[in-house]
C-alpha cells in the first residue's frame, strides 16, 4: 500500500504569490505611514496630553505631571461645558439641516438643462473655492451693524427699521455665524447630490411619467429611493466637517459675544491658547469632539453595512 503525497507546489507560483504580497505591502505602506504619521500620532499625544498637567513651561522642561481625569472632570465641571454643548449641537443641526435641504434643492433644479445652467452652478461654487478666513472675513464685514450691507439690504426693502446687531448682540450671533457656515456648505451639498441624481437612469423617470406620476410622486418614488445612499454619505461628512468648525467661528465673532457663540472647538482653542494655557484642558475637550466624531461614524457605518445586506437579499 503506498501514501498518497500532497502534491509540490511549483516553483515558480511560490514566487510569483510572494512577489505579490510584497508589492501589495509596498502600495500599503505609504498609506499606513501616512496613517500613523499624521492622525495616529497627534491623536495619541494628545491623549496623553489630556492626561498631564501641561504649561508653558512644560514645552521648555520637558515636566507634565501625571494627573489621571482630572482634566476631564475640571472640562465637565466647567459652567461653560453646557453652553459649548449647546452651541455646538445648535450649529451642528442647523447648518446640515439648510445645507443639505438648500443643497438638494438645487441639485434638482440643475437636474434638468437649461441655457447658462452650467455657468449658474459654477458660480455657486464660488464659496466653497474661497479659504474660509476670507469668507468669514467677508462676511463679517457684510454683518456688520453700521456699515454692513446685509441691514442696509434689509431696510432697503422695509424687514428692518434700524440696524440689526448681528455680531454684538447675543441673541443674533448664534444665528449670524450659522448663516456664514450654510452659505459655506450649499456647494458641497450641491456637488455631491446633483452627481447622485445624474447617476439615475432617466428611463425611470419616462416610465413613471407614462403611469402618470407627478413631479413629487416621481421624487418620492424614483429620486429619494435611488438618492439615499447618496444621502447618507452626504449627512455623515457633513456632520463630520460642521462638528470641527473653527476658523469660521474665530474670524466673524471669535465664540462672543459673552460667550454666544463659543464651541467645543473654540473653547477647546481658548483653554489652550487665548490666555488661560491650561493645555490638558483643551486637549480634553478636544478628544470629547473625536470621540463624538468616532461614534456617529461607527453609527454610519453599522447602517451602511445594514443597507447593503438588505441590497443583496
Amino acid at each position: 500500500m503506498t501514501a498518497t503525497r500532497a502534491p509540490v507546489r511549483p516553483k515558480a507560483a511560490r514566487v510569483g504569490r510572494g512577489g505579490q504580497r510584497l508589492a501589495a505591502w509596498a502600495f500599503l505602506l505609504p498609506a499606513l505611514a501616512y496613517i500613523v504619521l499624521f492622525f495616529g500620532y497627534p491623536l495619541v499625544n494628545n491623549v496623553s496630553m489630556s492626561l498631564r498637567e501641561y504649561s508653558v513651561r512644560s514645552f521648555y522642561t520637558g515636566e507634565a505631571p501625571f494627573v489621571g481625569l482630572d482634566n476631564y472632570v475640571a472640562v465637565l465641571g466647567d459652567p461653560l461645558f453646557g453652553t459649548a454643548v449647546l452651541n455646538t449641537a445648535v450649529f451642528t443641526v442647523a447648518s446640515i439641516f439648510f445645507q443639505f435641504t438648500i443643497g438638494l434643492a438645487l441639485a434638482v433644479f440643475f437636474n434638468d438643462r437649461f441655457p447658462l445652467s452650467g455657468l449658474l452652478r459654477s458660480l455657486l461654487l464660488l464659496p466653497w473655492l474661497l479659504p474660509l478666513v476670507v469668507s468669514g472675513a467677508v462676511w463679517r464685514w457684510m454683518l456688520d451693524q453700521d456699515h454692513g450691507v446685509i441691514n442696509a439690504a434689509l431696510r432697503a426693502v422695509g424687514l428692518a427699521d434700524g440696524p440689526t446687531p448681528w455680531l454684538t448682540d447675543p441673541g443674533w450671533a448664534l444665528p449670524a455665524v450659522i448663516i456664514v457656515n450654510i452659505w459655506i456648505g450649499i456647494p458641497f451639498n450641491l456637488v455631491i447630490l446633483h452627481g447622485g441624481l445624474r447617476a439615475i437612469p432617466s428611463t425611470l423617470y419616462e416610465a413613471a411619467e407614462l403611469d402618470g406620476a407627478s413631479a413629487w410622486q416621481r421624487f418620492r418614488h424614483v429620486t429619494w429611493p435611488l438618492l439615499r445612499p447618496v444621502t447618507a454619505v452626504v449627512l455623515m461628512l457633513g456632520l463630520v466637517y460642521t462638528i470641527k468648525v473653527f476658523d469660521v467661528i474665530m474670524v466673524v465673532t471669535g465664540g462672543g459675544p459673552a460667550n454666544a457663540t463659543q464651541t467645543l472647538t473654540t473653547w477647546a482653542y481658548q483653554l489652550s491658547f487665548d490666555g488661560d494655557f491650561a493645555f490638558g484642558q483643551g486637549a480634553a475637550v478636544g478628544n470629547l469632539l473625536v470621540l463624538v466624531a468616532t461614534v456617529f461614524g461607527l453609527l454610519y457605518l453599522r447602517s451602511a453595512r445594514a443597507s447593503m445586506r438588505e441590497e443583496q437579499r
